[in-house]
């Protein structure tokens, strides 16, 4: 019916054809797939339309390659812990419900810490763009953070973050002038320390209470640890060096924590000086000593110890308690019965903590001071007694133990010898500054 038409007509109708022909020949753009499409949930002979056109998606690909694989943009909300407050008024501070809380808080003993929260301290909470909970930061202390954090299932997950330590040593000296807690303090010791100074390294040669006197001196070599450059606190004492009227102690810390003289021979003594911390003594060791009560001339074979009633009396060394029991004289007391023949006594206590045929241990609580018996006054009366014969318990010398094997001394001995020279150059700067 074509070939009945004008030649015209046939001409444009033969033009069109080749046109429409050539179109057919180019791919349509919705029959592009997208790059995030997969094939196998495309229906055959199906057209899908594309959102972004090919150029755009090109571009969008080189972007996302610059981009970081894990996104931490958190904002972070930072509450103070005030006096009264629990963990719920902490999350309600910080916006969040108490559905919240309970997710963490079934983690149990990794976040039991969050339960025993303090005024003064700070939490941190890490939120997405929706507000929702991503991650928990507690310091715990100056080195240990807990840090709670939602992991890729949507659950929570514990973990503490430990900082890294640097350690260093420190050396201070000091000058009794008044007593040693102040010159301590002034020297840069802390309380600790003289306390381990006092009650540790040097109880069995120095009584701290009674013979400290003006003009000793003191040095001392301790650790020091820092993380991120911020000072977190002390470590051991690792030397120390005490010169009390004219003597000189020394003690080095070796690698199995306990303190021993410089030639490798142990500081500890089979006993203790003191078996009390005691306020001051009443009465010394004095054979010819005027009784406050009976008022006449009698030996004094101990010293009077004044503490508060209950203070713990302790074991002076190791041994047996051979009596335990009153009479009206001693009132409650505890006899020990040590090797070497000695005994120590301890008269006038308001409780006894040992009974007889028990075997002690050095420091020990056997007792506990008071004032019964024959007594003006609370306090220990201790006696020291050798083969029979009363000894001053404040002069007697005590036998020592706890040296180095031969093969740990030449190593010991090397490192303690750097210690005392590193201490003693110090000290003489020091006391020159002083003088």
């Amino acid at each position: 019916m074509i070939s009945s038409l004008p030649i015209k007509h046939r001409l444009l109708i033969g033009a069109l054809s080749g046109i429409v022909a050539v179109m057919l020949l180019i791919p349509s753009e919705q029959a592009s797939a997208s790059r995030t499409t997969e094939t196998s949930e495309l229906e055959v002979g199906k057209r899908y339309s594309i959102d972004i056109p090919l150029v755009e998606e090109k571009i969008a690909a080189e972007q996302l390659a610059t981009l970081p694989h894990e996104d931490n943009s958190l904002e972070w909300v930072t509450v103070d812990v005030k006096k009264g407050d629990i963990l719920s008024t902490i999350f309600r501070k910080a916006k969040l419900d108490q559905a919240a809380m309970q997710e963490v808080l079934e983690l149990g003993k990794p976040v039991k810490t969050l339960t025993r929260i303090f005024p003064g301290e700070q939490i941190e909470f890490g939120l997405d763009n929706q507000g929702k909970l991503q991650e928990i930061r507690y310091p715990i202390n100056n080195l240990k953070t807990l840090r709670v954090q939602r992991t890729a299932d949507g659950k929570f997950a514990a973990q503490e973050l430990l900082k890294e330590v640097e350690t260093r040593t420190e050396v201070v000296s000091g000058v009794v002038n008044g007593s040693f807690w102040n010159a301590g303090l002034e020297s840069g010791l802390t309380e600790a320390q003289m306390l381990t100074l006092a009650n540790n390294i040097f109880s069995y040669d120095i009584d701290f209470g009674l013979d400290i006197k003006a003009g000793d001196s003191f040095s001392v070599i301790f650790e020091t640890r820092y993380a991120d450059g911020q000072f977190v606190g002390n470590g051991n004492i690792l030397a120390a060096q005490f010169k009390n009227e004219g003597q000189v102690y020394q003690a080095v810390r070796h690698k199995d924590g306990a303190y021993y003289k410089p030639d490798g021979k142990g500081t500890k003594q089979a006993f203790l000086r003191a078996p009390v911390a005691f306020q001051y003594v009443s009465s010394n060791f004095n054979p010819r000593r005027l009784h406050p009560v009976l008022k006449k001339v009698k030996p004094h074979n101990g010293v009077d110890y004044v503490a508060a009633v209950g203070t713990p009396i302790m074991a002076a060394g190791d041994g047996k308690v051979i009596a335990s029991t009153r009479n009206a004289v001693n009132g409650n007391y505890v006899f020990i019965k040590h090797k070497n023949n000695i005994v120590t006594k301890y008269l006038h206590l308001s409780k006894r903590d040992v009974k007889q045929g028990e075997n002690v241990k050095q420091g020990q609580v056997i007792g506990r001071l008071g004032a019964t018996g024959r007594v003006t006054g609370a306090h220990l009366h201790y006696e020291f007694v050798v083969g029979g014969v009363h000894r001053n318990p404040r002069t007697v010398k005590l036998p020592q133990v706890d040296a180095l094997s031969t093969s740990e001394r030449i190593a010991f001995v090397n490192q303690a010898k750097q210690l005392i020279a590193q201490m003693q150059n110090h000290e003489r700067i020091t006391v020159a500054a002083a003088e």
